[in-house]
């Protein structure tokens, strides 16, 4: 399976650790920041977001604290992203709303406890039913 990432400078170096862990089972296309100058988070969410709603596979984006990457995702139809603390916010994510990009925060969350989490998230399914009402419901409301 293919997966994107992407993030800022505040997680240049977590960006990489993470795409090394997933190097061993999934084919990953690291969108960027390839640095840690000082960047803009918006414009590697918007990379990463257009590249998941065009392929239709899952996203991992990061930032210092998470919350400016999920913000900006949240902004895009069709993008269910979810700033994940911890493994079991990873797993409920995908289980009862579909998410199809995690977000973590470089600066507040151990590696790896970042790389639990998205194992978690990526082979977590989402379970439908009653969710997928739910879930439905972001688009009818625009989001």
């Amino acid at each position: 399976m293919k997966i994107f990432i992407a993030s800022d400078h505040a997680a240049f170096n977590e960006k990489n650790a993470l795409v090394e862990h997933l190097k061993k089972s999934y084919e990953v296309i690291d969108l960027g920041t390839h640095s840690a100058d000082s960047t803009n988070y918006p414009d590697w969410a918007k990379a990463l977001v257009e590249n998941v709603l065009k392929e239709k596979v899952p996203g991992v984006l990061l930032c210092g604290s998470g919350i400016g990457v999920s913000m900006t995702a949240n902004r895009f139809k069709g993008i269910r992203a979810a700033l994940c603390r911890d493994e079991d916010d990873a797993k409920m994510t995908r289980l009862h709303n579909d998410a199809n990009v995690i977000c973590l925060a470089g600066r507040k969350t151990p590696v790896d406890h970042m790389k639990k989490m998205v194992d978690v998230f990526l082979t977590t399914p989402f379970e439908g039913g009653r969710h997928k009402t739910r879930v439905d419901l972001f688009d009818q409301l625009g989001c």
